[in-house]
């Protein structure tokens, strides 16, 4: 497994390549990041070409799912947010499914995969993969409407389709759900992506409650290839705690 750096956690203050290359000089060969406009698309690509660092993942410019009134504009978005993906070499894209509308969930839940069945066309024109992302409701995200990593399985196999996936947050998911180990490693044909935290406080991985070198031992036996996001805010310095990141996760 991969470890990869979201560039806004660790290297936010500074220009997007130079994080890049920040990432290289590190010993890692993975990043990620969220919102990809005002990114210089063709520096990017040289960067990433350069250093041979790949950007795995971005976040979609929409991010409301469960209500049908907003379909149009998240399939716009995922329109404009492939385009991006494909001109810098991404290959993910992280959606979130908005808010929680009151309706009954039933409604919410069908709305989601209508939406991604729509969506099919997009994405298989980019060959972008689009995951779906749970957030925990009780520390972070109050009113989100999909927490259980659970129910994001259930709506990805109700799609049914290769180019939509999961990304499973081990942070979120122990807020939520705990039962870490089989829901990822009973799961894998769902998942494309992991994300990681301390839980509690979103911070270095060696200072929460779980253990993750048992978590990521784990996981690689059960055969997933894919990366985890070190998505924390650092309490080190952020080289310093990618360094130590490496040495106690790194292989």
């Amino acid at each position: 497994m991969r470890l990869c750096v979201p560039i806004p956690c660790f290297f936010g203050d500074m220009d997007f390549c130079e994080g890049l290359r920040r990432v290289k000089a590190l010993g890692y060969d993975a990043a990620e990041t969220y919102n990809w406009k005002g990114l210089d698309f063709d520096a990017v690509r040289r960067t990433c070409e350069e250093t041979g660092v790949e950007l795995l993942s971005m976040c979609t410019s929409e991010f409301r799912m469960t209500d049908p009134t907003f379909r149009q504009a998240w399939l716009d978005g995922l329109e404009e947010s492939c385009q991006a993906a494909n001109r810098m070499g991404v290959k993910r894209l992280i959606t979130q499914v908005g808010q929680d509308t009151g309706a009954p969930r039933e409604q919410q839940h069908a709305a989601i995969v209508e939406t991604l069945n729509l969506a099919r066309p997009i994405l298989e024109k980019s060959g972008v993969t689009i995951m779906l992302e749970p957030l925990n409701t009780l520390v972070n995200h109050p009113g989100y409407y999909l927490w259980s990593a659970v129910e994001g399985f259930e709506i990805i196999r109700e799609v049914n389709h290769p180019l939509v996936k999961l990304v499973y947050d081990i942070y979120h998911q122990q807020v939520m759900e705990g039962n870490i180990i089989p829901n990822i490693t009973k799961n894998l044909d769902c998942i494309a992506h992991l994300h990681s935290a301390g839980h509690p406080g979103r911070n270095e991985l060696q200072y929460g409650e779980n253990d993750y070198k048992v978590i990521f031992a784990a996981v690689d036996k059960a055969g997933y290839t894919g990366a985890c996001g070190l998505e924390y805010r650092p309490l080190m310095d952020p080289e310093e705690s990618l360094r130590e990141a490496k040495r106690l996760y790194g292989k």
